[in-house]
């Protein structure tokens, strides 16, 4: 199977974005996509290397749909609506097989969020995914991670910890008895929910957002670095976990949820006279969130543990030239 044949096979057909948005989607050397009056566009990408970002066993389903899911939330923290992709492939070679549960990984992701496909390469080489969305949000309304002031609220979305479970049960050091609950694990590192709803109900009620990624502490350090130097005061053992996680040592606990990485959920903040309105944010979105701390003057992040007590954290979130 040739290149072009991969291409027209396995995405060409797939991918029907509506002709009123998108004039010209694969096939020519560019894609040309028709903006909304009044919105601003928002781009990001996000790259996998195997035996980095994912592991070998991983089925090419879940892989599909997990290389459009990062991207995602990276929309879902800005508070954007989806509206295109580019996908860039390198595979080792061209498994239809492969290539079928991928792609069916990919495009049901896709149109659960009803975002097209509308260009890319592919070429030989060792397994890399690399995947451009972009998306849009009316003018001057995007999520960034600028906008925390002293005294908003912390928030946190979904639960945290369980993807870094699985790959510690991977990497040997933890031992699950049961084969369902490495299976949870395991499906929250390679099917992350993007919160792109969320993100949107969001709009005008959250002052900063971004997504954990790689980690909760890292990722709120770029949110206290971007908001002038801010600190911030994290209530440890009220970060949400799984029933799962929440049956472990302690120790673990906190490794998992401060610094596991691949959580994908969103990290907000918001006025505390907007309560009611992040509220009602989840709620519209069926999205549960949790407050988690508050966000100070004093620059640096302070851990409190159940009992208020300071917490001596020396951990680090995922780098990727220090991991």
């Amino acid at each position: 199977m040739g290149e072009f044949e991969l291409i027209q096979r396995f995405f060409q057909d797939r991918s029907r974005p509506p002709a009123d948005e998108v004039p010209v989607g694969i096939g020519d050397d560019c894609a040309v996509i028709k903006p909304t009056p009044g919105a601003q566009w928002l781009v990001s990408s996000d790259m996998l290397v195997e035996g980095r970002h994912f592991l070998s066993t991983v089925a090419p389903e879940r892989l599909g749909h997990k290389a459009l899911a990062v991207n995602l939330s990276d929309l879902a923290a800005c508070g954007a609506t989806p509206r295109a992709f580019t996908l860039a492939l390198a595979l080792p070679r061209a498994d239809a097989a492969w290539l079928e549960g991928f792609a069916h990984g990919l495009f049901a992701l896709a149109d659960a969020h009803g975002i097209a496909l509308v260009g890319g390469d592919t070429t030989a080489g060792p397994l890399n995914i690399c995947i451009t969305v972009m998306g849009e949000a009316p003018a001057g309304q995007a999520l960034l991670r600028s906008g925390a002031r002293a005294g908003d609220d912390l928030y946190v979305s979904g639960s945290l910890g369980d993807a870094r479970l699985a790959l510690e049960v991977f990497r040997g050091t933890v031992a699950l008895e049961r084969g369902a609950d490495f299976q949870q694990a395991r499906r929250a590192m390679e099917c992350p929910t993007p919160r792109v709803a969320l993100g949107q109900a969001l709009r005008g009620v959250a002052s900063s957002a971004i997504d954990v990624s790689d980690g909760l502490l890292g990722d709120l350090g770029h949110v206290l670095e971007r908001s002038g130097g801010l600190g911030a005061t994290l209530l440890v053992d009220a970060l949400p976990r799984s029933e799962l996680l929440a049956s472990l040592p302690l120790p673990l606990q906190r490794l998992c949820t401060l610094t596991g990485g691949d959580d994908y959920e969103l990290v907000f903040t918001a006025p505390p006279e907007a309560r009611d309105a992040v509220r009602a944010a989840a709620a519209a979105s069926a999205t549960p969130v949790t407050l988690i701390g508050r966000m100070e003057a004093l620059p640096g992040r302070r851990l409190l543990d159940a009992q208020g007590r300071l917490l001596e954290w020396h951990e680090a979130s995922f780098d990727h030239f220090k991991s």
